[in-house]
């Protein structure tokens, strides 16, 4: 995009040049060219518009002047957009036009490709290791190497080496097998993956339970369950517990205690059951679990809020560790995977 406005011809490529045309021309001159444009093309000329800036009306004038023979000048045009928008909605259906908005528009990605980068990598390999080897090889095959590896490393293992061995013996792909399996992931997942990111209202309250002490916890779920008690039992099965790292994986295990202040974890878990206690003491060295068992032993009584607060602690940087796709948390009250 130029800093300024655009006052010489020389300055446009052709990308440019057609849509300043296209702009100037409008809704109703415009359309029966638009018409005559496929996908790929109008999203083209779409992003070109949206990106373009000021172009001074003499530049317009000149371009006329090469496009059809004998227009005169018409305004200087600001091509954004906000405008690129405006005018696609007079001529293209709204899905249409929403579909094209969404592809040119950043930072979450300018193309269906660009946005599957966005995408954690366990969440992508989830939805990946339900389809075919070849189209999971095209889909890799397209997006940032990195990205690609960190799928890959999610996938298991069989299918993993399956998508390898496709992606070595790939032929280049077709403009149409590769126009339907980007359809087919703008349908299936990632227009299911806008809704479900979504916040449920329970959810939100539940991430807001999450931090309050025990005695307010079980004040504010009581209080709710005599209000509605389907919606208290939904926001307990959504509230992330101290007691559900217990069913974090070895390697999960480790990886926290890695990240955590083992005296915040020792205040922790002497408000905790014998299995979350067994769970961390059975992932660390012999010695390493003696002394942490000694260090509690020393602490004597302690006030249930400083355990609380401990275990808040722990599970926020469990959370934390989450959202970096180091760990994957489970809770204990469903089968279905929590990811932060």
């Amino acid at each position: 995009m130029s800093a300024g406005k655009i006052d010489r011809i020389s300055d446009l490529s052709s990308a440019d040049k057609a849509a300043a045309l296209m702009l100037a021309l409008g809704d109703e001159n415009g359309a029966i060219i638009w018409n005559l444009l496929d996908d790929e093309e109008v999203k083209e000329l779409s992003l070109a518009m949206s990106s373009l800036g000021a172009v001074d009306s003499k530049v317009i004038e000149e371009l006329f002047l090469d496009f059809a023979n004998g227009v005169s000048s018409v305004g200087s045009l600001t091509g954004n957009f906000d405008n690129t928008e405006r005018l696609l909605v007079k001529m293209l259906p709204g899905d249409r036009v929403s579909q094209i908005m969404e592809e040119i528009r950043g930072p979450a990605g300018r193309t269906m490709w660009d946005k599957l980068g966005n995408v954690n990598e366990v969440v992508l390999a989830t939805y990946l290791k339900n389809e075919y080897p070849q189209t999971v090889s095209v889909v890799l095959s397209k997006i940032k190497p990195e990205h690609a590896a960190n799928v890959l490393s999610v996938l298991p293992d069989d299918f993993a080496m399956e998508v390898v061995s496709r992606m070595l013996r790939m032929e280049p792909v077709q403009k149409d097998i590769l126009d339907k399996v980007e359809q087919t992931l703008r349908t299936e997942f990632m227009n299911n993956l806008a809704k479900t990111s979504r916040k449920d209202s329970h959810e939100t309250i539940a991430e807001i339970f999450n931090y309050l002490d025990r005695a307010s916890e079980t004040r504010f779920l009581t209080s709710l369950e005599d209000k509605n008690r389907e919606s208290a039992e939904k926001v307990r099965a959504l509230m992330f517990t101290f007691e559900d790292l217990q069913n974090l994986d070895a390697t999960g295990v480790q990886t926290l205690l890695r990240g955590v202040d083992k005296d915040r974890l020792g205040l922790a878990m002497k408000g905790g059951s014998d299995k979350v206690r067994d769970m961390f003491f059975s992932n660390m060295s012999e010695r390493a679990a003696k002394i942490l068992k000694e260090d509690m032993e020393a602490m004597g009584p302690v006030r249930l809020k400083d355990v609380d607060e401990a275990q808040m602690e722990v599970v926020n940087v469990a959370k934390d560790l989450a959202d970096s796709g180091e760990i994957v948390l489970n809770d204990s009250k469903s089968d279905d995977e929590l990811i932060y």
